[in-house]
């Protein structure tokens, strides 16, 4: 079977599709991964053949145009209630409408009996009805935005599909969602489970792998939050982080920014970005932005999680996480500008054992998911 993958043009959105990509490569499928060129070295790093549509969309150029001088995210952007969370939406739309024709191009050329899509991406439905293929969606992960995005985008998107002789913008004929029940929304549409398989890119084992004397925190903000305006934030995390007491900080930090991040105590160590499937069974608690890879890679293994999302979706993602009672996120910029609240965040993650004990019960419940190679299997054969 030929099939044609799509994904909006953020290389993090594509990262949750690679290992079902590997299982359809597995089962004999033919993949051509189609996005714009910001995704090409994700889908390079990956193994997998690309094919560059339209013109690169540099999010974080886009992102950082919303930011006022100096300030990140988290202090430009305010948390949106539940019920505009399909604004998030918006962008893809309009990306939508920019390559649908391109996509359309290529798929004609190609011929793919199957496109598979992240969960905005827009223009693969307007292909599929098109052609009259099925159209399979990948969530990230915990979703506030995908139902109410699509939603809106049936309005938006409503010229562009009578123009391409459709009645509408076409639901996807399935809805993949990688995260576990216990952490989705309860307002989210359900969709068929698919098991969570670490992608975090590739690299070799690190030499300092092997779990310390002391106890050991992953500190991982990702690199957009150091590209907007996120040095001070980073710094004021680590040092505050540097301060639990027997405890060493590995942080994943771009070497470009360490000499700004400034020196930092003997146990915290500043490390290149590293694939943290390679090393997180060597840690004990996980600090991050609350992204969706993030969060569900160390909900495989089991980790308490202090989350400081700084817009989006990050935020619903540290809600079920606290309530799961397996993490606990500052959700506002005097809670994570107070290093006391972060060190004692920590501490408590690392003391108490009622976050462990819940941590290790959604990894279960991961583990306990279908394989992406178990859903390749069934794409195969029922779509």
């Amino acid at each position: 079977m030929r099939i044609m993958m799509m994904s909006t043009a953020v290389p993090t959105h594509f990262a949750p599709l690679v290992p079902l990509a590997w299982g359809l490569r597995a089962a004999g499928a033919e993949i051509l991964v189609a996005a714009q060129p910001d995704v090409m070295p994700m889908v390079r790093t990956a193994g997998l053949v690309g094919a560059p549509i339209g013109e690169k969309l540099d999010g974080d150029k886009h992102l950082s145009s919303f930011l006022t001088e100096g300030r990140r995210p988290l202090e430009c952007f305010t948390r949106f209630p539940p019920e505009e969370m399909g604004f998030y939406g918006r962008v893809w739309m309009d990306q939508a409408r920019a390559n649908v024709h391109a996509y359309l191009e290529l798929a004609r050329q190609w011929r793919p009996q199957l496109i598979i899509a992240d969960q905005v991406e827009y223009a693969s439905l307007l292909i599929g009805g098109v052609l009259d293929i099925p159209v399979v969606h990948h969530r990230w992960g915990v979703d506030p935005i995908s139902d109410l995005a699509l939603r809106d985008a049936r309005t938006e998107l409503a010229d562009l599909a009578e123009e391409l002789g459709l009645p509408g913008l076409p639901a996807p004929a399935q809805t993949l969602d990688p995260c576990p029940p216990s952490l989705q929304l309860p307002t989210t549409s359900p969709g068929t489970l698919i098991r969570h398989v670490p992608f975090n890119g590739f690299g070799e084992t690190p030499a300092w792998r092997a779990r310390p004397p002391k106890r050991r925190v992953v500190v991982t903000l990702g690199t957009r939050t150091l590209q907007l305006n996120g040095v001070p934030h980073v710094r004021r995390v680590l040092q505050a982080c540097a301060q639990v007491p027997d405890t060493e900080i590995v942080a994943t930090v771009i070497p470009a920014y360490w000499d700004e991040l400034g020196p930092m105590p003997s146990h915290v160590h500043l490390v290149p970005p590293t694939p943290l499937h390679l090393f997180i069974d060597s840690c004990d608690a996980m600090v991050h932005h609350s992204g969706s890879s993030t969060m569900l890679t160390a909900a495989t293994a089991g980790l308490p999680q202090l989350a400081l999302p700084q817009w989006s979706d990050q935020f619903a993602l540290g809600d079920q996480l606290e309530a799961a009672g397996a993490g606990i996120t500052l959700d506002t910029v005097a809670r994570q500008d107070d290093p006391t609240l972060i060190r004692d965040s920590v501490q408590q993650l690392l003391d108490k054992p009622d976050y462990r004990t819940a941590a290790q019960a959604i990894g279960r419940e991961i583990a306990a998911m279908p394989s992406p190679a178990t859903i390749a299997e069934n794409l195969l054969h029922t779509l």
